[in-house]
This record gives C-alpha cells, sequence and structure tokens, in this order.
C-alpha cells in the first residue's frame, strides 16, 4: 500500500467518525422520544382499563372530585396581564 491509499484510507476514517459524532445525538433522542411513548401508551392503556372497571354509578359525581375545574367556580383563577 502507498502513501495516497493510507491518506485516503485516514481521511474516509475520520468523515465516517465525523459523522458518526453527529448522528449519534439524534439517534439517542429518537430512543428516549420512543421509550416514553411506549410508556405513555401503558400508562393510557393502565388507566382507561381502571376507569372501565371503576366507573361510578349512574348519574351526578360529586362536584369536588375528579378534575379540579369540576370543583366550583371558588377555585379558578383569572389570569391578568402585566
Amino acid at each position: 500500500m502507498d502513501t495516497a491509499h493510507v491518506e485516503a484510507l485516514i481521511g474516509m476514517l475520520v468523515v465516517l467518525a465525523l459523522f458518526a459524532l453527529m448522528v449519534l445525538p439524534a439517534a439517542i433522542g429518537i430512543a428516549h422520544e420512543r421509550r416514553i411513548d411506549r410508556q405513555l401508551r401503558r400508562a393510557g392503556t393502565a388507566r382507561d382499563t381502571t376507569r372501565d372497571t371503576s366507573r361510578a354509578p349512574a348519574g351526578r359525581t360529586p362536584a369536588s372530585a375528579g378534575h379540579p375545574s369540576r370543583r366550583g367556580a371558588t377555585s379558578q383563577h383569572t389570569a391578568r396581564a402585566a
């Protein structure tokens, strides 16, 4: 192998290493987001199954149960511009 081939090989390896360094954070971010999506999907499925099995009897639910917006008008605050 002559010097020109060795220099070309080294140059190609440097370019590949730089490419890997630039792609690696994106690949890690994609894997992280996919893991979070799986966890959210599992949590949503678990929440749906528990909601189906523990439904309240038909009729009105207490005003203080559930979401904070169901507690009445006194617990709501309005934002004011500065």
